[in-house]
């Protein structure tokens, strides 16, 4: 008996959540009795590779409530579909998406505001945390899922590590994100100037670009700072360099940190949520205090001076992702919540 599920993402053209939509749903395009369909914003790349990995796509431009025949349009598309479940991410998409007769599951990746989420059946946050969030907040506890991330898997060729104009031989840091007042990457470049010769690569971009290259510059290490912009095969990079720094104020899961995990690569972070529930400090990464350079600094600088000690945690967090966070665990945790909510086997 086939179950039918509906993804469903009004996300924008770049972002972490829109890369693992597309990654969860290649993933489980291949799973026995589980038929999908994508309803998505109709951005070119996502449509690519969604349908060449098996997962028809429904384009949507997901507007706000005035745009009422385009939310029309969806529901129509969506009813037509016949899901037995819709599995929705993040607000609009939430918003957008009535009860109906199947069960409708919101996947949280962060602490987003639960007005839009309370019409669901059911509640996936991909951190342990922000399922306490969620259940905080008043959602049934046994219909609250954790169910975390899992990095992409795609076998990739590493950037040359003096792409970018990189000096040969220089420590090599690499930072990953929106660049958002959120992601505490200012505190990062204020560690570099205590960090010498390093250099930091910094993918991303986001509102606070301009403002950082200005700190940069005003900290006297903007000639070791390279702003990349956005960067679709993070792989290639954390294969690369010599440690990934995760200096958020707030993070939801970290997703990155899985990522650098599952690619070899030693990972220092701050305590934001997602990170210090994830890292096992001096085992599979180390965390110092958010917002608190000269702390960072230290802990870079300590890895930076220490092979022995990047290569055990580099060891042991690859060892917990493969356990514990790998793409064929979490497979399985969806392939088994999927079949329960929907009372049909998979």
């Amino acid at each position: 008996m086939t179950v039918r599920l509906a993804q469903v993402l009004a996300g924008g053209e770049k972002g972490g959540a829109e890369n693992f939509f597309v990654r969860l749903g290649g993933a489980l395009a291949p799973v026995p009795g589980l038929e999908q369909r994508a309803f998505l914003r109709p951005h070119p790349d996502r449509f690519r590779a969604l349908e060449g990995a098996g997962v028809p796509c429904n384009g949507f431009r997901f507007g706000g409530p005035l745009h009422w025949l385009d939310r029309a349009r969806y529901r129509h598309a969506l009813r037509g579909f016949r899901p037995d479940v819709v599995m929705t991410w993040m607000n609009r998409a939430t918003a957008a998406t009535p009860s109906g007769d199947y069960q409708l599951v919101a996947r949280l990746g962060s602490d987003y505001n639960l007005k839009y989420y309370r019409h669901c059946d059911h509640w996936i946050g991909i951190s342990r945390g922000l399922c306490d969030y969620l259940v905080d907040g008043g959602m049934p506890a046994e219909r609250v899922h954790h169910v975390p991330n899992f990095a992409s898997e795609t076998p990739t060729v590493p950037v040359s590590r003096t792409a970018f104009d990189t000096p040969d031989g220089a420590p090599l840091i690499l930072a990953a994100g929106r660049l958002h007042e959120t992601k505490g990457f200012d505190v990062l470049i204020r560690a570099m100037a205590g960090i010498p010769d390093a250099v930091l690569w910094l993918a991303g971009e986001g509102p606070e670009e301009p403002a950082l290259k200005s700190l940069a510059g005003q900290l006297g290490v903007g000639d070791r700072v390279r702003f990349l912009g956005w960067w679709q095969n993070i792989a290639s990079l954390l294969q690369t360099v010599d440690l990934f720094v995760c200096p958020s104020r707030h993070e939801g899961l970290g997703s990155v940190v899985l990522e650098a995990w599952a690619n070899g690569c030693p990972i220092v972070a701050t305590r934001a949520q997602g990170p210090e529930e994830l890292i096992e400090p001096g085992e599979t990464g180390l965390l110092t205090p958010v917002d608190e350079a000269p702390a960072l600094q230290q802990a870079v600088r300590a890895l930076i001076g220490d092979p022995p000690l990047r290569s055990r945690l580099a060891a042991h967090a690859r060892a917990r992702y493969q356990a514990h966070y790998s793409q064929s665990v979490i497979l399985e945790r969806y392939r088994e919540l999927l079949s329960r909510i929907s009372g049909r086997p998979l």
